[in-house]
């Protein structure tokens, strides 16, 4: 976390791939850089270097019938830092039309009952979100529509609105891999790319 003044707002950008020298680690950086110099005190989570695991267990499992429930350090540690944000941003690439099982886990464990949801006042009341998904095929493939619908439904709606927080936002940057250019075609592609990631970004500032 950046080393400034506790009155700033808290933007938390949480890293879901495992490679620090993915491009979707790049658009995190690039992110957590632009909401710094935007006003916001960053705390940036890469899961991977901080050894997280996504896999759940019985001390994590949710008992509908005690939202008190105590989880397992690692979660409480790391609910810690969602509830201390304003504004939240997964960074992270669409794999099978669905979340890196790296980030899936940590909403699967960390978001839980009487933590994020579960409650008449909401835990994550006031925060607001925006979800970065780096998608490999070509926004005018016919399975595109598959992904806007992964982002829009169980992401925005199904997380986000759920737990209380109904100011979320998603953006997908297609054809994340540039497939089939070279060049100074290729350096356009990822700076369009880049420039969509902060003209979201932007929304937060």
């Amino acid at each position: 976390m950046s080393e400034t003044s506790e009155t700033e707002p808290v933007a938390l950008v949480v890293i879901g791939h495992h490679r620090s020298d993915s491009l979707t680690a790049a658009v995190a950086e690039r992110t957590a850089k632009r909401l710094a110099a935007g006003g916001y005190r960053v705390d940036v989570l890469h899961l991977e270097e901080e050894a997280f695991d996504p896999r759940n267990g019985v001390a994590d499992e949710p008992d509908y019938g005690d939202r008190e429930k105590r989880y397992s350090e690692e979660v409480h540690r790391h609910i810690a830092r969602v509830h201390a944000a304003d504004v939240i941003v997964p960074v992270f690439p669409v794999w099978w039309y669905g979340l890196p099982a790296l980030l899936k886990g940590w909403i699967d464990r960390v978001w839980n009952y009487g933590l994020t949801y579960g409650r008449s006042k909401s835990p994550m009341a006031g925060k607001r979100m925006l979800w970065i998904a780096l998608a490999g095929l070509a926004e005018d493939d016919p399975n595109s529509a598959l992904t806007r619908a992964f982002l829009d439904g169980p992401l925005r709606v199904g997380i986000s609105a759920y737990c209380g927080i109904p100011d979320a936002t998603a953006v997908a940057l297609f054809d994340s891999e540039g497939q089939g250019l070279t060049g100074a075609e290729r350096d356009r592609h990822y700076r369009e790319l880049f420039a969509k990631a902060d003209a979201a970004v932007d929304v937060l500032l």
